[in-house]
């Protein structure tokens, strides 16, 4: 499973915003260059985070763009859900009637639950962890890791 760019890009924007609360607005060719992504394309994201109240937007030579809510309060999981439509990893989870095997499907309870354990952790992180570097993820774990000693 891949995620979108929407929701990996749509990240780091705000990550970049998270960077500078309390600052002055942010212009989207700021972000654009640090980032290094395209402008337009970091316009169609920001459309969805202002209509969800994440960012708001202000006019002007001195305009930008600024975080709606302090960075703790945002997690990675309601930036993914919001920008993926959803917290399903298939569309057939959270609504059974859109699959005529639904009620069948051998596969749906582990969709189901990869899912729900994949928004557990993304929940649990939010952007001000990933700037202060307090997420630390259990990365290299050997795969057939003993619990004896």
């Amino acid at each position: 499973m891949r995620l979108s760019t929407h929701s990996r890009y749509g990240t780091r924007l705000l990550l970049d915003l998270a960077q500078n609360y309390g600052n002055a607005p942010i212009k989207i060719g700021d972000i654009a260059k640090r980032q290094n992504i395209s402008g337009k394309y970091l316009e169609q994201i920001i459309r969805p985070l202002k209509r969800a109240n994440y960012i708001r937007s202000f006019r002007g030579v001195r305009g930008g763009y600024i975080l709606s809510k302090p960075p703790d309060q945002i997690t990675v999981g309601e930036i993914v859900a919001l920008l993926e439509d959803g917290t399903y990893l298939t569309l057939c989870s959270d609504n059974p009637k859109l699959c005529s095997r639904s009620d069948e499907c051998l596969t749906r309870p582990v969709w189901i639950e990869a899912s729900r354990v994949l928004f557990d952790c993304l929940n649990q992180v939010t952007l001000a962890d990933l700037i202060s570097g307090k997420y630390i993820p259990r990365l290299n774990k050997p795969k057939n890791q003993s619990t004896e000693n």
